[in-house]
């Protein structure tokens, strides 16, 4: 397959992926893909031979290739999962992209808007799909917590809260403290309330930040308060000095929805009236639950569409731009932007 000519597959093949990255986002997702029975990794790509020798061993895909430009040109891959740091999925997807590509790029999308706007024109230029990897738009719990929505079970929804906190010990090699490779609480934790509070009321007018940083200098914890046209708020919070109950609740004038931890994995929420009658909704789980996007993948490749409504690539934008003004408010500005100004 030449460079720029869209790989397409029918409905009755199997999506086959490439998956380019062996960090462990990569192996999480290596993991759940056998889950489905229409999806198969059938290459990886490494900056090394040997680290995708090693990932190719450990969940036996067959082709393995030293270099993400090999992967990208292989002609058996219809899909390629971008799972390096998010500083560079901007380069890796324009490499799949240019390969003609259908591409999944984890979250956060990149590193900022700017390359968010130049990813979604290059893949809308080359006519191939492309998506953020926000698993948690397809998981079992949301898509129904969407119906409901949809369906004004909630009354008008004034209040969204979320909070997503982990505790990891202090390492200035760790990735998520690393402002190199764009560490801190906010675009690794944080784009998860972001997100959802982006799901559940769009777009925001007003929007307020404060936050404490790590001993590199990256953000430790941040609080948010969005606010919207309509009165609507959403208070999110996000850290990584310590495990937080990780859980959000849509507030509505009719009843509200609180979602057990950890609310964006596959997981269980309750329907609560004004007069406290609760309603339990269910989910068993199997799986990490990253399985459900690529569900999702194959379905809008095999359509022919060019991205998914449950994750549309200007709502991608819209969430990049946030986060970019909560940095803003911050002064979190990483070592990339900085040598590009």
């Amino acid at each position: 397959m030449s460079l720029g000519q869209q790989q397409t597959t029918t409905s009755s093949d199997s999506v086959r992926w490439g998956i380019l990255g062996t960090g462990a986002i990569a192996a999480a997702f290596a993991e759940d893909l056998p889950l489905l029975g229409d999806a198969k990794v059938v290459a990886v790509g490494s900056r090394n031979q040997s680290g995708a020798d090693a990932f190719a061993d450990r969940f036996d895909i067959p082709q393995r290739h030293g270099s993400y430009a090999e992967l990208v040109a292989n002609p058996e891959v219809d899909v390629v999962y971008v799972a390096t740091p998010h500083p560079m999925h901007h380069e890796n997807a324009l490499l799949a992209i240019g390969g003609g590509k259908h591409v999944l790029v984890e979250k956060p999308f990149t590193l900022n808007a700017t390359q968010a706007r130049d990813l979604v024109d290059a893949a809308r230029r080359a006519g191939v799909f492309l998506m953020e990897a926000m698993w948690t738009r397809f998981v079992p719990n949301m898509v129904e917590i969407r119906e409901l929505l949809a369906a004004g079970a909630l009354g008008d929804v004034r209040t969204v809260i979320a909070d997503h906190g982990q505790s990891f010990p202090p390492d200035p090699e760790g990735r998520l403290f690393a402002p190199k490779l764009g560490g801190g609480a906010l675009l690794d934790l944080g784009v998860y309330p972001v997100s959802f509070s982006s799901m559940v009321l769009g777009s925001p007018s007003v929007i307020t930040a404060v936050s404490d940083p790590a001993f590199t200098g990256v953000d430790a914890q941040t609080s948010i308060l969005l606010q919207y046209a309509g009165g609507s708020h959403a208070v999110l919070t996000t850290t990584l000095e310590a495990r937080s109950a990780n859980r959000a609740a849509i507030v509505g004038t009719e009843a509200r929805i609180e979602i057990d931890s950890v609310f964006f994995v596959p997981t269980s929420f309750s329907v609560i009236s004004p007069d406290g009658t609760m309603d339990r909704h269910e989910y068993l789980r199997v799986g990490r639950g990253l399985r459900y996007q690529a569900a999702e993948v194959g379905r809008c490749v095999r359509e022919g569409l060019q991205e998914s409504p449950g994750m549309p690539l200007d709502e991608s934008v819209q969430i990049m731009q946030i986060l970019d003004e909560v940095r803003r408010q911050i002064h979190l500005v990483y070592p990339q932007e900085q040598s590009s100004d």
